[in-house]
């Protein structure tokens, strides 16, 4: 499937980079960009030419041109959107829901001591007002949300909680209907995992790993058979 390529216009007009505050950037790097998780999710879900897996950018109702500011537009921390078009996304800096037809399915906060208690708050409330399917909120600590890994779902146009597991080892997971994945914390860190083998996507180490060991059971199969022969 391809999704057909929206042009540009005068009024069509980039949406600016979101501000950060140093809190905010090393928060979200931590554990999203210096682990590649971000890129682990893209690589996943698949469908690159209908799905957008992105990190802090804008969330709009509108194009920039028909707003008046950029007074209370949310940029979160990670996006998911399927079924989209990536194309216009980029040519806009940012998520237009207008334009796409439809609200973001995923949105991910990770907590700061900056938006810590925003993210709880007017956010959880904003993104149902946009109609965000599932929203979640990752917190290393638990200090800033007030609780390590918290999720809701839009239900007749409100949030409902998502239940969070407890793990014997005291970390905790939750299951994403919309991602078909686990959010996992664990010992501070977010991951994402099979629910049907309870194993954490692939990632650049696994991936490695595998690689290796592959290489090396190739090789092992190649020594047995020069043996066979008398090699």
């Amino acid at each position: 499937m391809t999704t057909a390529r929206t042009p540009k216009s005068p009024q069509a007009l980039r949406l600016p980079d979101p501000p950060k505050s140093p809190d905010e950037k090393m928060t979200a790097a931590k554990q999203l960009t210096d682990t590649g998780h971000a890129h682990h999710l893209a690589i996943h879900l698949g469908e690159p030419q209908t799905t957008i897996v992105t990190t802090e950018r804008y969330i709009t109702p509108v194009p920039i041109s028909e707003r008046a500011d950029m007074t209370g537009v949310l940029y979160p921390d990670l996006l998911v959107a399927f079924n989209v078009n990536p194309i216009a996304f980029e040519e806009r800096n940012g998520y237009v829901i207008s334009e796409q037809r439809k609200p973001p399915d995923f949105v991910l906060e990770i907590a700061s001591r900056s938006t810590g208690r925003a993210d709880t708050g007017e956010k959880r409330a904003a993104y149902a007002d946009l109609g965000v399917a599932e929203y979640r909120r990752f917190d290393e600590t638990g200090q800033y949300h007030g609780s390590r890994l918290a999720g809701d779902r839009l239900i007749d146009g409100g949030y409902e909680p998502i239940e969070i597991t407890e793990m014997p080892d005291g970390n905790l997971k939750g299951h994403s209907a919309v991602l078909g994945l686990e959010l996992h914390w664990t010992d501070g860190f977010l991951g994402w995992h099979d629910p049907d083998t309870g194993e954490h996507i692939a990632t650049f180490d696994t991936e490695r790993e595998g690689r290796l060991q592959a290489e090396s059971r190739v090789r092992e199969l190649e020594e047995e058979l020069q043996r066979l022969r008398g090699d």
